[in-house]
């Protein structure tokens, strides 16, 4: 008994001496502090208890609720930012064509070799033979100043329209088109894309067109104007409407056919100076000032 006693006394000051120790220790982290309550709980048992739960037959319980815990933390995190959970999509849903792009790349013949000319590659027929005289008089005729418009900024162009009805009046409708030689390219602002004119069965030229686009529903309008673009650099090596690259030309344009008003924005309020033809209207949203 006396034994006992001792032993029990000794067990009981070991215990308050780690309780002391655990209490006065500095908390580095959240971890030491699980660690030494942990430890102090352990202490605090009886010994035969002790014993009991460290025994090798004692099998551990499998560690669920921490999966549970973590559950429910982002759920009710999200309910503590305000932000509802993302709901599931129940139907088919559509890319962002603004980030992903137009899935439009160029078909590929099945066998090249026994089927007609791949468009997308080949140069077939390119500067083998000029035109007939003809058609030449057509595409070199001198462009008239009378169809030809100027942008408010004074860039002087003529609108893709009459390209279109030139190539028509040279080579006949059907005789001509474009083929897309890659596929479409969506930047953040802008759509480009690479095409070749083709005229009566050969390659005339190859240029890449753009557009840009102020919203994601304004693509498939910027890729018809990409086209567009594309169709009037094409037609630069035909020789169309080449007065307008001419610096000469476009001073007497200019100076015959132009003028410079100081116009005020009906909304803002804010002045500028922008070119007109002589004879036509101020555009809105702008109005001549004195």
């Amino acid at each position: 008994m006396a034994f006992l006693r001792s032993l029990q006394a000794v067990e009981s000051l070991l215990q308050r001496s780690a309780v002391q120790r655990a209490l006065t220790r500095p908390t580095p982290s959240p971890f030491s502090q699980f660690t030494r309550a942990t430890t102090v709980r352990h202490l605090s048992q009886p010994t035969s208890q002790r014993f009991q739960n460290t025994s090798p037959n004692s099998t551990p319980k499998p560690a669920t609720s921490a999966t549970s815990n973590s559950t429910s933390t982002s759920t009710s995190t999200s309910k503590l930012n305000g932000q509802p959970p993302s709901p599931e999509p129940n139907h088919p849903t559509t890319d962002n064509i603004s980030k992903t792009g137009l899935d439009d790349r160029p078909l590929e013949l099945e066998d090249p070799v026994t089927e007609k000319i791949d468009w997308t590659r080949s140069f077939h027929g390119l500067s083998a033979e000029p035109f007939p005289k003809e058609v030449a008089d057509i595409l070199l005729a001198e462009t008239n100043p009378e169809d030809v418009e100027i942008k408010p900024d004074g860039i002087a162009y003529l609108p893709e329209i009459k390209y279109r009805r030139i190539l028509n009046k040279a080579f006949g409708p059907g005789g001509w088109g474009l083929v897309p030689r890659s596929e479409s390219i969506v930047t953040p602002k802008s759509v480009t894309r690479e095409y070749a004119l083709v005229c009566v069965g050969r390659l005339v030229s190859v240029a890449r067109g753009e557009q840009d686009y102020f919203s994601p529903d304004g693509i498939p309008t910027a890729a018809e104007g990409c086209r567009s673009n594309a169709l009037v650099r094409c037609c630069k090596d035909l020789g169309i409407a080449s007065e307008l690259w001419d610096p000469r030309w476009l001073r007497e344009f200019k100076a015959g056919y132009t003028r410079e008003v100081f116009v005020e924005h009906v909304v803002n309020k804010r002045k500028s100076k922008i070119w007109v033809r002589k004879g036509d209207p101020i555009p809105y949203p702008w109005k001549e000032t004195k």
